[in-house]
């Protein structure tokens, strides 16, 4: 994969795909910033990993073409998480104030990883870094917030 080789579009869902979607890509989408870690504990336990990654896009950019078992739920105000409510895969998550979704890179299709990976999964900005486990997940290169960046 050449520098200049990006994908657009990719393809993703969850574990049984009775969710599924494609993203659109922006022309103008920055893919070197967009993905983050998280480790708060809300994320944490929702995904049952120490780190959870995301990519950050437009909600305009992705479109879901399956979704009869996508659910939503908020344990913060103004914040949800989707989920497959048949086989439990984490997908997303959005402020319903923003015009922005951070999907769970671990839901994007093998074969799209297998190509892009590094260009989709590579996190330069890692929050709730306040909460990292000393020894454990405090390695991290890159920009550390103790909180959110916003």
């Amino acid at each position: 994969m050449s520098s200049n080789d990006k994908p657009a579009t990719i393809t993703g869902g969850c574990l049984c795909e009775s969710v599924r979607y494609t993203v659109t890509f922006p022309p103008d989408h920055d893919f070197e910033n967009s993905c983050t870690t998280c480790q708060c504990e809300q994320c944490r336990k929702n995904t049952g990993s120490l780190i959870f990654r995301s990519h950050k896009l437009p909600k305009s950019a992705v479109e879901f073409t399956a979704k009869s078992t996508l659910k939503l739920y908020s344990a913060t105000p103004h914040c949800e998480r989707g989920f497959c409510s048949d086989c439990g895969s984490f997908l997303f998550w959005q402020r319903d104030n923003r015009d922005y979704t951070c999907l769970t890179v671990g839901c994007f299709d093998e074969p799209v990883l297998a190509k892009y990976g590094p260009l989709l999964t590579t996190a330069k900005r890692h929050l709730f870094c306040g909460r990292e486990v000393p020894g454990v997940t405090d390695h991290l290169a890159g920009a550390k917030f103790a909180a959110d960046d916003e």
